[in-house]
């Protein structure tokens, strides 16, 4: 493939990249800006955070899961090229040295990275912004300090530079070849319908660990990155609807004042990085069954929306699961986006993880009942980590509904639950724990709806 980017304020054109490069490797090794480290090669601890700018703005991203085909047209920023031009430091490095930010200087590069990304981009939640990058040894509070003390210092100029590079005209790639980038979702079910053996790559932040952790080949590629039509938002009065392409941070900031609580569950999926790179659509495609989002999206009544070729179809997300590795998806089809339909704010999701920040859930369990007159109308309640699939807690529902909102008819549904799941064993919980926990996530769903306080984040002496 043959690609073109702007590297800290050069334009670089490369000729016969391999789909499956990642950015990192070729820094390191072709480039020598080794300032960007080799730490987990998988997205999880932000050494290799780099700064990617285009139409859409600027992003902290993960380099070391991030392929060359899909910085095409984009400007790229490393820790070597954050400052001026006449060596002027950028004034998150300056604030890092005043604040003695830096003990090892290992994880400092990805952390001047994400800092100065959200520089630019004004944001200041620095928590939220800083919990994809690991310190081992100097701490988070000077770092923090850091941050906070040069929020309102000036931009530096090369940022608006970087913003306005966009390369409009992108290289042809060859439909014939093993790696294909298709511009528009038309094209990309035409590239897909006669390539079906395929990997489609979305953000990356999955398949990259295939690439990088399991070593694995890819023989064909298609990448999806430059097919905009697949990043739109849709809000009206009767539905919200996301393309398969849109990433995760919009997802979250789309749903903060429509349901907070499955946004707030956002906020703990993976990292800024990872986030501005994963879509909604390539994690429900990969069909995982400890995946945040499809509970959230069945408990809301979503629909998927797929296309092959010209053909359309469209199904209940909860029936796109069918059992563990297997959906409901033919060779050559593609999701093309989902759907929910707009619906008061009865939803709340709770998302069990041994760590906070950016870890997989052990169970992630949501919640969307409708009371009418003191009696359940309505109960949708879907489960992560609980099957080899995504599933809804039928038998719990049916225990539910038609039956007094009260302490004893919850008392009574909670007793449901081994009906409904046969959870497994595994490093991140046991069975007893994976059922006793659903069963206390139903009682502290009505303890919320009381007026109780529930979160442990909100509770103070």
């Amino acid at each position: 493939m043959d690609i073109t980017f702007l590297l800290n304020g050069e334009t670089v054109e490369l000729e016969g990249v391999s789909p499956t490069a990642t950015l990192l490797d070729w820094l390191r090794e072709e480039r020598h800006l080794r300032g960007t480290k080799e730490g987990c090669n998988e997205g999880d601890c932000g050494a290799c955070t780099v700064m990617v700018s285009d139409a859409e703005g600027a992003k902290a991203l993960n380099s070391c899961i991030l392929f060359l085909p899909q910085l095409h047209g984009k400007a790229i920023r490393t820790v070597e090229g954050v400052g001026e031009a006449d060596g002027t430091l950028h004034p998150v490095q300056d604030a890092m040295i005043e604040h003695h930010g830096s003990q090892c200087g290992f994880c400092t590069p990805g952390f001047i990275m994400s800092m100065t990304a959200s520089h630019a981009n004004g944001a200041t939640d620095h928590d939220t912004q800083l919990a994809g990058n690991l310190c081992r040894c100097t701490g988070y509070a000077p770092i923090i300090r850091a941050a906070e003390a040069c929020k309102d210092k000036p931009v530096p100029t090369w940022v608006n530079n970087d913003r306005a590079f966009v390369l409009l005209e992108a290289s042809e790639v060859a439909t014939d070849g093993p790696a294909h980038a298709p511009t528009s979702s038309d094209e990309l079910a035409e590239v897909y319908a006669s390539n079906p053996d395929a990997t489609i790559i979305a953000g990356a932040t999955d398949v990259g660990l295939w690439v990088t952790k399991q070593l694995r080949d890819l023989a064909s590629v298609i990448f999806l990155n430059r097919c905009d039509d697949l990043k739109t938002v849709e809000v009206t009065d009767t539905q919200v609807r996301f393309g398969a392409m849109v990433d995760m941070n919009t997802v979250g900031d789309t749903l903060s004042d429509l349901h907070p609580s499955y946004a707030e569950m956002v906020r703990r999926y993976a990292s800024v990085q990872v986030r501005h790179a994963a879509t909604i659509g390539g994690n429900i495609a990969n069909g995982s069954p400890i995946g945040d989002n499809p509970p959230a999206l069945i408990a809301l009544g979503a629909t998927l929306h797929l296309r092959k070729g010209d053909t359309r179809r469209d199904l209940l997300l909860e029936d796109f699961f069918i059992d563990y590795g297997k959906q409901d998806r033919q060779p050559g089809e593609f999701v093309d986006a989902v759907s929910f339909p707009r619906q008061p704010d009865t939803l709340k999701c709770y998302k069990l993880s041994k760590r906070f920040d950016q870890d997989i859930s052990a169970v992630c369990g949501c919640f969307n009942i409708t009371v009418a007159d003191g009696v359940v109308a309505d109960a949708r309640i879907a489960f992560g980590g609980m099957a080899g699939i995504p599933k809804r807690a039928t038998t719990v529902e049916a225990a539910l509904i038609g039956h007094p909102w009260t302490a004893t008819t919850i008392a009574t549904a909670k007793t449901k639950f081994d009906a409904d799941f046969t959870p497994l064993t595994d490093m991140r919980a046991s069975a007893e724990y994976r059922l006793e926990t659903a069963r206390t996530l139903l009682e502290r769903y009505f303890a919320e709806s009381q007026g109780q306080t529930t979160n442990v984040l909100e509770v103070s002496a």
